[in-house]
């Protein structure tokens, strides 16, 4: 009965849904969740490209200081990470609402506990899941068989292989994510690292990945005069020769861009032998959301077998589905497990761990570091 009120009250509304826009495919999966939901339940979304989520939070705290409690102009955000944490430990979010989504129970929460934190910050039913990530890293497998799977042996090979591995300009999203990769390798006291900063010693435990980056950035591509800009950049410079290590936050990074003509038909994703750090993309509605009605709606179909299928799909996305399979209809399930991933991609049994994310407050601290010693790329 109270979904039926949601979807009655969401008619006619329109979703401003601020979101990433740095992805062509992306953009279409988003525009795509648009037209379905305008098609069955009446619902409008327009997508607010961003090309930071701090803008979103920003956004919605300028409304909140200028008193504005309803009717504010972001409905939903794609989130995750320290600007989750920014948002709820400034009362910026509606909620908690996760329960009230008929689908959110094809997730198996219960059995399912990392989809109730987010960088280690309990989600309270305040963002829902959607999408799980995964840092991988691809190479061509006939030019390195067997790539550097350490952060030791990616030194040492990037020491004789001069000028042919790079990473994105931190504060990106994927260049600090590598950071965290090798900081989380490295760092003596790895507990440290999730828990809030204000706990540890930031430049103790932070100072093996300093000293690592002081004997990597001689051998980088242009020797760390300047960086890519994300996993596209990355994947371009792979494209035109120039680098022969590339990752990307997906599993499909490199299928795309075998399918595209950009990459080899050898390119193959691997991951590191101790992990690869992964985590889960959310969705939230701020506190003065004008629709937020509209805005569980369209999460509600997000969460749709329908919609998780399609964005795991790497002919449209290729990010992995937070469903249950167990939770599923059977043909569903079969349909998930049959579905081809991509040429580059590594089976779910060769993924190895998955390294949790530090707290967010590393994130922030991590990134401002490198700055201060390395400039702005």
């Amino acid at each position: 009965m109270e979904w039926k009120q949601v979807l009655s009250a969401a008619g006619g509304q329109t979703v401003y849904w601020n979101a990433w826009g740095g992805d062509s495919r992306i953009n279409a999966y988003i525009g795509w969740t648009g037209k379905q939901v305008k098609e069955r339940f009446g619902v409008s979304v327009v997508h607010v490209k961003l090309t930071d989520t701090a803008e979103a939070v920003a956004r919605v705290l300028a409304e909140k200081s200028a008193g504005r409690a309803e009717g504010g102009a972001i409905d939903l955000i794609w989130i995750n990470g320290e600007n989750f944490a920014a948002m709820k430990r400034n009362g910026l979010l509606f909620g908690p609402w996760l329960d009230r989504l008929p689908n959110h129970a094809l997730t198996d929460p219960a059995n399912n506990p990392d989809l109730g934190l987010d960088f280690g910050v309990p989600v309270d039913g305040l963002e829902m899941p959607w999408a799980r990530a995964r840092l991988v890293f691809y190479r061509d497998s006939v030019v390195l068989p067997e790539p550097p799977a350490t952060s030791d042996a990616l030194l040492a090979w990037a020491q004789e292989n001069r000028g042919r591995f790079t990473y994105p300009l931190p504060p990106s999203f994927l260049g600090t994510t590598f950071l965290k990769q090798i900081l989380i390798e490295r760092a003596a006291d790895k507990s440290a690292l999730y828990k809030p900063i204000s706990e540890s010693d930031f430049a103790a435990v932070s100072q093996p990945l300093w000293d690592y980056l002081d004997q990597l950035h001689p051998a980088l591509w242009r020797q760390a005069r300047s960086f890519p800009k994300n996993a596209g950049g990355m994947r371009r410079l792979m494209s035109d020769g120039e680098i022969d290590i590339s990752f990307a936050f997906s599993q499909s990074e490199a299928s795309a861009g075998i399918e595209s003509g950009e990459l080899p038909g050898t390119v193959r994703n691997y991951v590191f032998d101790s992990g690869t750090i992964g985590n889960v993309s959310f969705v939230a509605i701020p506190f003065n959301a004008a629709h937020s009605d509209a805005a569980m709606v369209l999460a509600n179909f997000l969460l749709s077998p329908e919609a998780q299928m399609r964005k795991q799909d790497p002919a449209y996305w290729g990010s992995a589905t937070v469903l249950s399979l167990g939770q599923l209809e059977n043909e569903q399930a079969d349909a998930f497990r049959s579905l081809d991933l991509g040429p580059a991609a590594l089976p779910a049994d060769q993924l190895g761990t998955m390294l949790a994310e530090p707290h967010p407050s590393w994130t922030e601290a991590l990134e401002a570091e490198w700055v201060r010693r390395y400039g702005g790329g």
